[in-house]
């Protein structure tokens, strides 16, 4: 079991603990680090592949027990017997064909990728400014032929507002899905998400749920601040929109303003001790 001051701290990555130009601030390096050297658990949720956190985590100098990724379909879990340090703990799939179709239909110009349980990723044409280590240029018929744990969808001929407008009008009903800060759609498998990654994870360290801490600022993030607001804190950052800071239990600065800095400083500064630092 966990240490009783010890925190479960979960933190987003794009526009959380980095830029949108993918830069860390060493502010943010070090917050990070004073929350880790106090004792308390602190890992990643994010949308992005393992692929692409692994390198988040190697700067933030982080090697968690467990670490969530692709929306919560993936976690990993730390075994030195595997190359790489972490190997994949649970992974969540599901037949991609039925909401390809769909959303093909009413986005016929959208450009796709599908991540499958190995962490591959097949993709179509105009995909190119998205990381695509470890990924394949294929026809649009050929992302339905395995079981994905993540489908994305990009449009960008529609500004935000109305690409939300289509999507909700689609009914992605079997899937669960998050829509981005640009027009791009992250579909992961149905009731699956970022919270109750977190609360598999909680569980499994052992952790109370009054001391769940959330930090993100996107609408992927909203099922996790609902989880940890259930007598932990969730943090939404300063940018966050109206949705996503509607169920926080707090709102920090933008990540522009190192708000996550504030966000960690309100921790206690032991896992042994119950008195939390000020945020200054």
């Amino acid at each position: 079991m966990g240490d009783p001051q010890q925190w479960f701290v979960a933190l987003d990555i794009d526009g959380t603990v980095i830029h949108e130009d993918e830069t860390l601030t060493d502010a943010v390096v070090d917050a990070v680090a004073r929350a880790r050297d106090a004792g308390h658990l602190v890992t990643l949720a994010t949308g992005r592949s393992w692929e692409t956190t692994r390198p988040i985590l190697n700067a933030l100098s982080l090697d968690p027990e467990y670490v969530i990724c692709a929306n919560g379909a993936i976690t990993m879990k730390r075994d030195a017997g595997v190359d790489g340090g972490y190997r994949r703990d649970l992974v969540e799939t599901f037949d991609p064909g039925p909401v390809l179709d769909r959303i093909r239909g009413g986005l016929p110009d959208g450009r796709f990728m599908v991540e499958d349980a190995t962490g591959h990723r097949l993709y179509t044409q105009g995909m190119q400014d998205w990381n695509l280590e470890n990924a394949t240029l294929v026809d649009f018929d050929d992302l339905a032929n395995t079981p994905v744990t993540r489908v994305v969808v990009v449009s960008p001929a529609h500004e935000p507002d109305e690409f939300i407008s289509l999507i909700e009008a689609l009914g992605l009903h079997q899937v669960s899905y998050a829509i981005g800060w640009t027009s791009w759609l992250d579909i992961a498998p149905d009731g699956v998400n970022k919270g109750t990654a977190g609360e598999r994870v909680r569980s499994l360290l052992g952790i109370p749920r009054d001391r769940v801490l959330v930090v993100g600022d996107g609408r992927n993030d909203i099922e996790m601040f609902e989880w940890a607001a259930d007598g932990g804190r969730a943090v939404a950052m300063g940018q966050a929109p109206h949705e996503v800071k509607s169920v926080a239990t707090e709102i920090t600065g933008t990540v522009l303003d190192d708000g996550l800095v504030a966000a960690l400083a309100a921790l206690p500064d032991s896992a042994l001790s119950d008195s939390p630092t000020s945020v200054g």
